[in-house]
């Protein structure tokens, strides 16, 4: 199976990250990819500090693999849950909006490897400066909360900016698309919407059927106004966002509407007035499988994607 120089740093077998999806990542489907080979992780920012604690302790109980948390800087209860990973040791801590640096020295003095996830070539240099292991370069693609630049205009870029490895993220479900991502340069990838139908993966099973039913044309963007654009399923929620969007209402009462709406629809599977975060290639999820049949079919799709283009190309022969 194919190696990178992240299997290396994590401990991890394949290079496949899932994402620390907010409100449904919690430990069994962190644990089930962790078992499977690939690094689990645990949403952090949908947690209190204590609630986390328990996601973490029950991971442990469920594989002895390296798993990770996904901090949220942004959070107010940031300081808590970054405290809560270096309690109990976590082995790898994911960061997202915000500089994880003035933690770096505590999450090195514990041995927990830092990943940050940038959307720029910039950011990825500050990162490298401050110490963190690798970095995630998630494209425009990706479900939930996106920025301006493509998967394939994006990776090669930070490839080139930094000498750490670069996990892909954002428009990656198949085989072939982490083939592309490690073609670009990434030495790994994440991967989030296709983990939203595993057999594993606790969201709410309305949340989840909405998903296996979706379409490519139904992904939508809502928020672009207010500089924070969400990508997502259309329905009810996306159309009376649009409609507010441009009649011109003000960031406020946008931003109010969309308050809560993922807890909504993840936990309590209201899939009409919530928001069911999904990236562009949802179309490509239309069956419940495993974390680990996820994990084997993605990982064999890429080797035997690079190897037909080996032998297409370059005459390589096995």
């Amino acid at each position: 199976m194919l190696k990178t120089r992240l299997c290396e740093i994590l401990g991890i077998e394949y290079p496949i990250l899932q994402g620390g999806m907010a409100w449904i990542a919690d430990a069994e489907l962190a644990a089930a990819v962790s078992n499977a080979g690939g690094l689990g992780i645990i949403a952090g920012g949908s947690r209190s500090a204590e609630e986390l604690r328990q996601e973490v302790r029950k991971c442990k109980e469920l594989t002895d693999k390296p798993f990770g948390v996904n901090v949220m800087l942004m959070m107010p209860n940031a300081e808590e849950i970054i405290k809560v990973c270096l309690e109990e040791e976590v082995p790898v801590v994911t960061t997202g909006a915000g500089n994880p640096g003035k933690y770096i020295p505590a999450f090195k003095e514990k041995g927990i490897k830092v990943i940050p996830v940038v959307a720029s070539d910039a950011l990825a240099k500050r990162m490298e400066r401050i110490g963190v292991d690798a970095v995630v370069a998630e494209g425009m693609e990706a479900g939930g909360h996106i920025g301006k630049l493509t998967t394939m205009v994006l990776i090669p870029s930070i490839v080139r900016a930094v000498n750490i490895p670069v996990i892909a993220a954002g428009g990656i479900a198949l085989g072939e698309q982490a083939a592309a991502a490690f073609a670009l340069g990434a030495e790994g990838v994440q991967v989030g919407t296709r983990f939203l139908a595993a057999k594993e993966c606790n969201v709410h099973p309305k949340y989840k059927e909405k998903i296996l039913k979706a379409r490519f044309n139904q992904v939508t963007v809502t928020g672009i106004t207010t500089g924070h654009p969400v990508r997502l399923l259309e329905n009810k929620l996306t159309r009376k966002f649009a409609e507010l969007e441009f009649s011109g209402a003000p960031k406020e009462e946008l931003e109010e509407l969309g308050r809560g709406r993922l807890r909504l629809a993840a936990e309590k599977g209201d899939v009409e007035w919530g928001s069911v975060m999904a990236g562009q290639v949802v179309g490509y999820v239309n069956k419940e499988e495993t974390a680990a049949e996820i994990i084997r079919d993605i990982m064999e799709g890429a080797e035997r994607t690079l190897r037909n283009l080996c032998n297409r190309f370059f005459n390589c022969g096995e």
